[in-house]
C-alpha cells in the first residue's frame, strides 16, 4: 500500500502538464486508439495545458499588481489574507486525506461507471484536491478522519452528477464535444446559477434582456471582438488602479491578448482529446449496450475561453474588490486568487445560455456570497494550513481563498457535518437521490440513442 501511495504522490507531484499526457496516452492505449495516435494526443494535451497555464499566468501577473495598487490607492484593509489556489491545493494534498485521495477517487469513478451512475471518465486527477480540501475541513470540524473521507467521497459524487448534467449545455455553448467538467470549484456554482436563471425567467421584461457577445460582434464588427473587449476592460482596470498612461495601455493590450490566446490554447487541448473521445465512444458502444454518451472529464481551464466568461470575469475583478470593502460581515481582502474568477463562470455561462447580462448578475450574487463563505471558513482553512505546516504569509493571522474558500458546496458539506451523524446521513441521502436520478436519465438517454439508430439503420 505504501508503494502504491508513493507512486500516486509521485504522479501528483508532476503537475497536470506532465501528468495529463501520461494519463491520456494510457487511456488511448486501453481504448485501442493506437500507439501513435495516443502519443500524439497526450503530447498535444500537455502542450495545450502549458499554453493555457502560460496565458493564465500572464493574466494573473498582470491583474495582481493592478489589484495591489487599487488596495494601496484606496487604503483598503481587511484582516483575512486571500492566498492563491496552489496554496489551497498544497494544504489539501498535505492533509491526511490528501495522501489517499487519488486512488480513492479513481475507485469511486470506476464504481460509478460500472453502476451506470455517471457518464464521465474523470482523468483530471490533479483536481481531486478540491475533494480533499473539503474532506480536510470536515475532518477538523468533526475531529474524525472517517467523516472527512466520507465528505470527500460525497463531494465527488455530487460534482460528477453535475458534470454529466451540464455536459450537453457545455457542448452547445462552448462547442466542447464529448467533454464534461467534474471540477470541484466550477461545478459548485451550477445549482446557484440554475436557480437564478429560473428566477430571471419569471420576471417580465428582465427575462428578455440578453447581452450576447456574438451578436455584438456581428453588429459592431471589430469593436465587438474579444481582442477589443479585453483591451477596453484592461484599460478601464488600469485607470481605476491609477496607472500611468504607459501602464494603462500595457494592461489593456495584455488583457486583449489573453482573450484571444486562451480560446486558441483550449482549441489545442480539444485537438488532442478528440481521438481519445472518439475511441471511448466506440469502446463503450461495443461493450456496453445500455450506456449513453461517455464524457472525458477535464479541468475547467479548457472552458474559460468563451468570450462571455472572460469579459464578465474581467468586469468583476474591480467589482470584487469594491464589494469586499462595502459588504457587511466580510473580512477577506481578495487579491491573489482573483485570477480564478473565470473558472467560476465556466459552467455558469452554459446555465444562462451565454447571456452576458444574466451571467454578470449571477456573478455579483455568487461573489458576494462567496466572500461571506470565505470569511466563515477562514478559521478552518487557517487550522488546516497550520496542520499541513503551510508557511503563512508574513503578518497573516488568518487566511482564506476565492478557490476553494468561497466554494458554496464545500461550505454546505462542512456545515452539514456540524450536525454530526445526522448531517452526514442527510448528505448521503442527497447524494444517493442524485445518483438514482442520474442513472435513470442515463438509461433513458441510452435507450433513445439506440432506438434512433435502429430506426435509421445506422
Amino acid at each position: 500500500m505504501d508503494t502504491v501511495l508513493s507512486a500516486f504522490k509521485f504522479i501528483q507531484g508532476l503537475g497536470p502538464s506532465v501528468m495529463m499526457p501520461i494519463i491520456i496516452f494510457i487511456l488511448g492505449v486501453i481504448l485501442k486508439a493506437g500507439i501513435g495516435k495516443s502519443i500524439r494526443a497526450g503530447l498535444t494535451v500537455g502542450i495545450g495545458f502549458i499554453g493555457l497555464n502560460l496565458v493564465i499566468g500572464l493574466m494573473s501577473s498582470s491583474l495582481g499588481p493592478a489589484v495591489q495598487q487599487m488596495v494601496e490607492r484606496y487604503g483598503l484593509s481587511l484582516s483575512v489574507i486571500d492566498v492563491v489556489w496552489p496554496a489551497a491545493a498544497a494544504i489539501a494534498f498535505a492533509s491526511t486525506l490528501g495522501t489517499i485521495i487519488i486512488p480513492l477517487c479513481l475507485l469511486i469513478n470506476i464504481i460509478m461507471l460500472f453502476t451506470n451512475t455517471t457518464q464521465t471518465v474523470d482523468v483530471d486527477i490533479w483536481d481531486y484536491w478540491h475533494f480533499a480540501f473539503t474532506g480536510a475541513l470536515v475532518a477538523i470540524i468533526t475531529d474524525s478522519q472517517i467523516f472527512g473521507i466520507i465528505a470527500a467521497i460525497l463531494n465527488m459524487i455530487i460534482i460528477m452528477v453535475i458534470a454529466d448534467y451540464t455536459a450537453p449545455a457545455l457542448e452547445k455553448t462552448n462547442g466542447l464535444t464529448g467533454i464534461s467538467l467534474p471540477h470541484g470549484f466550477t461545478g459548485a456554482y451550477v445549482p446557484i446559477a440554475w436557480v437564478i436563471n429560473k428566477v430571471f425567467d419569471c420576471i417580465p421584461g428582465v427575462r428578455n434582456i440578453n447581452i450576447d457577445l456574438n451578436k455584438i460582434q456581428n453588429r459592431f464588427g471589430v469593436f465587438g471582438e474579444p481582442i477589443l473587449v479585453g483591451t477596453v476592460l484592461g484599460i478601464m482596470i488600469g485607470i481605476v488602479a491609477g496607472y500611468q498612461i504607459g501602464g494603462v495601455l500595457t494592461l489593456g493590450i495584455t488583457l486583449g491578448g489573453v482573450l484571444v490566446l486562451i480560446p486558441k490554447m483550449a482549441a489545442m487541448l480539444m485537438e488532442g482529446l478528440l481521438p481519445i473521445s472518439d475511441a471511448a465512444s466506440e469502446f463503450i458502444e461495443k461493450r456496453f449496450k445500455n450506456r449513453g454518451k461517455i464524457y472525458i472529464g477535464l479541468d475547467s481551464a479548457i472552458g474559460i475561453g468563451h468570450p462571455v466568461t472572460l469579459a464578465v470575469s474581467l468586469i468583476l475583478v474591480p467589482l470584487t474588490v469594491f464589494m469586499a470593502v462595502i459588504l457587511p460581515g466580510n473580512k477577506v481582502l481578495p487579491f491573489a486568487d482573483l485570477a480564478v474568477i473565470p473558472f467560476m463562470f465556466v459552467l455558469i455561462i452554459p446555465m444562462v445560455n451565454g447571456n452576458g447580462f444574466r451571467a454578470l448578475i449571477t456573478g455579483i450574487i455568487t461573489i458576494a456570497t462567496g466572500l461571506l463563505i470565505a470569511t466563515n471558513l477562514s478559521p478552518l482553512i487557517t487550522t488546516a494550513a497550520v496542520n499541513a505546516k503551510f508557511k503563512m504569509p508574513e503578518g497573516a493571522m488568518a487566511i482564506s481563498s476565492i478557490c476553494d474558500g468561497a466554494n458554496p458546496l464545500t461550505w454546505f458539506i462542512v456545515h452539514l457535518n456540524d450536525l454530526g451523524v445526522i448531517g452526514v446521513s442527510l448528505l448521503t441521502v442527497i447524494a444517493i437521490i442524485l445518483l438514482i436520478l442520474n442513472r435513470t436519465r442515463i438509461i433513458k438517454e441510452a435507450k433513445e440513442i439506440h432506438s434512433l439508430k435502429d430506426d435509421t439503420g445506422i
